[in-house]
């Protein structure tokens, strides 16, 4: 008998790409009018859009459905992520990284939820306030009970200062609260800042009252989620995409290889093992056009878009502008198959113009990169409502 993760099967590089591709909702024609199906689906297909502070271009969490649907409602989801309580579809929780998921998903995270609450998993600063200083953050709980939805800067000396690295105790003890599930965001405001209030005033009963599946069987069914996100990957792409820890994501592999839904396989210049979705589909060319957001999730794993498209991408924010190769905020272009370019973008809102402040074609790109990415940056544009800069 073959021992269980022996591939039986050998797939070609350019057939990886076009798998991993369609499972991430690339290839097919893009809706006229999307609507709130669309993005729905595009959500469940993905599993969570990730949601980060950055606003040069849009939030974050926007851009993954612009990329597979074209020109969408942004408020679609801000409604169903930030609206009332009746009309929600997604929450908030830490996933990937702080992500927006459907709600279908909660039950699958109450254990790193229990996790955080007995102060095994968050930041060490965070993990505190589930021991030693537990006390102070009950009291901020009973207020939020109390007085209703409030941030961080509703307390006294609450204010965050600037970046998470230095939140001050009040925001600590906000996080764990969020980490543990006693509160959850009720909305956003200003700036992008979380107003947090309780869950079971957030999230709908008919999600809360779901049954809680063992942390194994969670697992599973996350690592299920990845596999069908990504197509084919590593175990370690399967574990990254949920921020699984190593043990328990080989369970979940092993027991879904068992199932038949993940199929060991041997990707053409892949060091690793890797494993395919049984239901994955093996389109034999893939046709579309999208710039990719630095956190869209099929290139957020920067070492699995070298192996699957041999195109290294870094994002360089954090990089002094002296030192950047490419830009500031860079979305790298996919043309067909390949990442043919990249582009440094910049919404001016004051003036109304998306800005192209920079353009790096791949050696390799075809003659009709310029025209194919011209029109998708007017697309963009007009998506956000702004002039695009000739």
């Amino acid at each position: 008998m073959r021992p269980m993760n022996t591939p039986r099967d050998r797939i070609s590089l350019a057939a990886a790409r076009r798998i991993a591709l369609a499972a991430q909702g690339f290839g097919g024609a893009r809706p006229t009018l999307p609507n709130w199906g669309h993005v729905a689906r595009t959500l469940d297909r993905l599993g969570l859009h990730q949601i980060d502070s950055v606003n040069v271009l849009a939030r974050a969490h926007y851009l993954p459905a612009f990329s597979r649907l074209g020109p969408y409602d942004r408020g679609l989801l801000d409604r169903t992520a930030w609206g009332p309580k009746g009309k929600r579809r997604l929450f908030e929780y830490w996933a990937h990284e702080a992500s927006l998921l459907p709600l279908g998903l909660h039950p699958l995270l109450r254990w790193r939820m229990a996790e955080a609450d007995r102060g095994e998993t968050g930041w060490g600063s965070v993990r505190r306030f589930a021991t030693e200083r537990r006390c102070e953050a009950e009291a901020l709980l009973a207020r939020i009970r109390d007085e209703g939805p409030m941030a961080a800067s509703d307390f006294e000396h609450g204010r965050s200062r600037s970046g998470w690295w230095e939140w001050g105790a009040t925001k600590h003890a906000l996080e764990w609260l969020f980490w543990a599930g006693h509160v959850t965001t009720a909305t956003r405001r200003g700036s992008f800042e979380r107003v947090y209030d309780l869950t079971e005033r957030v999230i709908p009963s008919a999600t809360l009252t779901l049954a809680t599946p063992s942390a194994a069987d969670a697992k599973r069914e996350l690592v299920r989620i990845a596999a069908s996100a990504l197509g084919v990957a590593t175990a370690g792409d399967l574990r990254d995409y949920f921020r699984l820890k190593p043990a328990p994501a080989r369970m979940a592999i092993e027991a879904l290889v068992e199932d038949g839904a993940l199929l060991p396989v041997a990707v053409e210049g892949w060091r690793q093992p890797a494993y395919l979705h049984a239901a994955a589909r093996r389109p034999r060319r893939i046709q579309t056009q999208a710039l990719l957001a630095p956190f869209d999730p099929l290139i957020w794993e920067r070492s699995r878009t070298e192996r699957l498209f041999g195109f290294r991408y870094r994002i360089e924010i954090y990089t002094p502008a002296d030192k950047r190769v490419h830009g500031y905020y860079v979305l790298p272009f996919l043309m067909d198959e390949a990442f043919v370019a990249r582009v440094d973008l910049k919404a001016d809102r004051q003036s109304g113009r998306l800005l192209v402040r920079g353009t790096h074609l791949e050696p390799d790109a075809p003659p009709e990169t310029r025209e194919r990415l011209a029109a998708e940056l007017a697309t963009m544009a007009e998506w956000l409502g702004l002039e695009l800069e000739s």
